[in-house]
């Protein structure tokens, strides 16, 4: 799933907390219900009782379909659910469904529902909500962003999404605590995908409604309590059909001061360090490094470069660009060692991983030879180039001087950047309309299908530097349904090979994320991806 910080990957447990503004999707609404001030924020109890409290942003929608950024879907897994859930390990568990078969081939899944699940206002689930959810998702009209890569192995959407079918040919309802889904060759990675938002169960009549999205009537632990533009409140679901949360309410502060400063004056339970307090806080004469929690994070920051725009079309121009990146000196000195260099596209956490894997290194000497052998004969002749990135003008992260610096120093070309909104950006970069960009990628599930078929894959959507490869393909296509586990990941690192050499990205780097947790929150469990976690979470006090 995109994440637009080029700084920052958050790890999954907190990146509701750090991750700005998001986009709107496929036209989607949303509403402001009533108003607060900074002021009567900050005047929560100094430990907040039975609220935890945690800093914020503002998502662009809490429709489970259109959701394909982490701060949106922070929210919509503690508000919605679906028939599976990925656990603080990463783990594939029961979640609407307490149980499902699968037929020897590996296409056919039975999931049978749990008969206390039940919608917030009380109404039960049922297959049909189950059934009208996925095929919500696929209705064209809506415009799911995301829908075809999340639920276009199931046989039949991918003629829905065309608008050439009125329904998924391959979910049936048997009875209505029974479902089945039919998928179009067998898949190590199918169920995983169902714990992604897009395949998570909507009430029919509430969607049905103008307002939805401001009083969701969703499956999970928390209900949506308030939305106004200084605080999102989540209150308890005393009726969640896998037990009740332990905290009452969830307050996210929108706003107030700086995440680290609100901390230390006891107005969040929680907190993201950021570069500036790395080195105080790691200080263990510092108290607060005693509260200091570090997860590697599976995400991976990147500079995309699109093989098709100039000067980018010259696969020479990519390596020379990724040979004059000193990613190790990123990593160790502009991110003061929160950061581990990136020399492929997996993370070191990812099933599939390839320590062994030849990146293209750090060579100021190669990358002038190669620019120097391109089709645009050197720097002279290259078109101006703009890096775009998501934000404002404020000013320059460190690691965008840095790349800056890298490139000019290295290769004699000066790039410009543009900073666009969050929205805007992902539009453009979903539409192809950059050269060079850059931005995250965190795991939805923990399989490499997640990072190379579907940011590679030639007909992926995802796929947004144009990038082609028919022997890359080949691998990928043939990675989906093989059986053999070892032999699926070998067809992978292959892959991943092949998409490093040809240098549609320069990797850059992958994340370890440092929070601060007070003493008395207890039950947090910090996972590597986006995972549902506020349920086990509790305030423990003397």
């Amino acid at each position: 799933m995109p994440n637009q910080r080029l700084r920052y990957v958050a790890i999954a447990l907190l990146v509701i907390l750090v991750v700005g503004a998001c986009l709107a999707c496929g036209g989607a609404a949303f509403w402001l219900v009533r108003s607060g001030t900074a002021r009567e924020l900050l005047d929560l109890p100094a430990q907040g009782g039975d609220t935890l409290r945690l800093y914020g942003d503002m998502p662009s929608t809490l429709d489970p379909a259109l959701v394909q950024d982490t701060t949106s879907a922070g929210y919509v897994l503690e508000i919605f659910s679906g028939l599976v859930t990925l656990s603080g390990d990463l783990e594939i568990v029961p979640d609407l469904a307490e149980r499902w078969e699968i037929n020897p081939d590996g296409t056919r899944y039975v999931f049978y529902l749990r008969p206390e699940a039940r919608f917030h206002d009380g109404k039960p689930v049922t297959a049909q909500d189950v059934k009208f959810s996925i095929e919500r998702a696929c209705d064209p009209d809506l415009g799911s962003p995301v829908a075809s890569s999340y639920l276009g192995d199931i046989v039949g959407a991918a003629a829905m999404l065309a608008g050439e079918a009125d329904e998924v040919e391959g979910v049936r309802v048997i009875d209505d605590r029974t479902l089945e889904i039919v998928i179009d060759s067998p898949k190590a990675y199918f169920l995983p995908k169902l714990a992604y938002s897009t395949a998570f169960v909507v009430d029919r009549d509430n969607v049905a409604q103008p307002d939805w999205m401001v009083h969701p009537n969703g499956t999970g632990p928390f209900k949506l309590e308030s939305l106004t533009s200084d605080e999102i409140v989540l209150a308890r679901n005393d009726d969640f059909y896998r037990g009740p949360a332990k905290l009452a309410q969830v307050r996210f502060l929108l706003g107030g001061g700086l995440p680290i400063t609100m901390y230390e004056n006891d107005s969040l339970d929680l907190a993201y360090v950021g570069l500036g307090d790395i080195e105080r806080v790691l200080d263990p004469a510092n108290a607060l490094s005693r509260e200091l929690v570090i997860v590697s994070s599976l995400g991976v920051q990147y500079i995309g470069m699109n093989v098709q725009a100039p000067p980018f079309d010259d696969p020479l121009v990519r390596r020379a660009f990724v040979h004059a990146t000193d990613r190790e000196k990123l990593a160790e000195v502009v991110l003061k060692g929160t950061a581990v260099p990136a020399w492929g596209i997996l993370p070191p956490e990812m099933p599939g991983y390839n320590p062994a894997l030849e990146g293209l290194a750090y060579d100021p000497a190669l990358a002038r030879e190669l620019l120097a052998q391109s089709r645009y004969g050197g720097a002279e002749g290259l078109p101006p180039i703009t890096l775009h990135t998501s934000g404002d003008d404020l000013g320059l992260p460190s690691s965008v001087e840095a790349l800056l610096a890298f490139w000019k120093e290295n290769l004699g070309v000066e790039v410009q950047v543009e900073a666009v909104d969050w929205p805007v950006f992902l539009a453009e970069v979903d539409a192809n309309l950059y050269p060079m960009f850059s931005l995250g990628w965190m795991a939805d599930y923990p399989d490499p299908h997640n990072f190379l078929d579907q940011l590679f894959y030639s007909q992926s959507d995802e796929n947004h530097v144009a990038y082609a490869n028919p022997e890359v393909d080949r691998l990928l296509l043939a990675a989906r349904v093989e059986r053999d586990p070892a032999e699926r990941m070998a067809l992978y690192q292959q892959a991943e090979a092949m998409i490093v050499q040809d240098a549609a990205w320069i990797p850059l780097w992958h994340d370890r994320d440092y929070m601060l947790i007070k003493p008395y929150v207890k039950g947090v469990s910090p996972a590597s991806t986006l995972v549902p976690w506020l349920k086990d979470v509790y305030l423990e006090r003397e």
